[in-house]
């Protein structure tokens, strides 16, 4: 192989490499909040489990689905299940000590946003797509797990909340990514920006009440 070839080549292992560690973080704080909707819901043992699992790969199993990557990242590897089954059981005899489920919730949820969407970026670019396919699978696998627990748990999903910025987030930072990974940054340092520029604007949400303007219904002109 040429100098050029075994540069990319190092380039994509490592972007692979830092893919599959950003799954692992991803996986585990998703499956904590998945295990805490299922507290909301006074689900048993199994509900935890299932909804912590659902939660937990979604986005991932999607993403991986529409790259044409096989097996998918928890069929080659069942560790990541195994670690959400985990998370599901100690959500499960510890969620009673909790003051507000529901804000834990929410800032579970934001870390596992920015964690997910710098995995989705990674891996992405490992396989060598574009610009416009890695902006689309970071927000895929940043997003689809928390609305599948949502729509499953019968509880407005948290990205189609009333102007609440939460795609938005996803999508400035995977774009985050894009920039720095074109400037020449490595790797990580361009994941853990994509991951601040997610959570910040993510806690701003929350915090400070940054909103989206919405669509406001007019009555027809005569």
């Amino acid at each position: 192989m040429s100098a050029p070839e075994l540069e990319a080549a190092r380039i994509w292992v490592g972007e692979l490499k830092l893919g599959a560690a950003l799954d692992h973080a991803s996986v585990l704080i998703f499956a904590l909040t998945g295990a805490l909707v299922a507290s909301r819901k006074q689900l048993d043992l199994v509900g935890f489990v299932f909804i912590a699992a659902l939660t937990a790969v979604g986005g991932g199993t999607l993403r991986d689905l529409l790259l044409g990557r096989v097996p998918v990242f928890w069929v080659g590897q069942p560790g990541f299940v195994l670690t959400a089954a985990l998370a599901a059981v100690l959500v499960f005899f510890t969620a009673h000590l909790l003051e507000s489920r529901y804000r834990a919730l929410l800032w579970l949820d934001a870390c596992a946003l920015s964690v997910a969407v710098s995995a989705g970026v990674a891996v992405t670019l490992a396989t060598g797509h574009g610009p416009v396919i890695v902006l689309i699978m970071g927000v895929v696998t940043g997003t689809f797990g928390g609305l599948m627990r949502d729509v499953v748990c019968n509880e407005v999903p948290l990205v189609l909340k009333q102007g609440e910025l939460y795609l938005t987030c996803a999508f400035a930072g995977a774009a985050a990514a894009l920039v720095l990974t074109a400037l020449g940054w490595p790797g990580l340092p361009a994941a853990l920006a994509c991951s601040g520029v997610t959570f910040a604007l993510r806690a701003g949400s929350l915090l400070f009440g940054w909103r989206l303007p919405v669509y406001k219904a007019r009555p027809p002109r005569q």
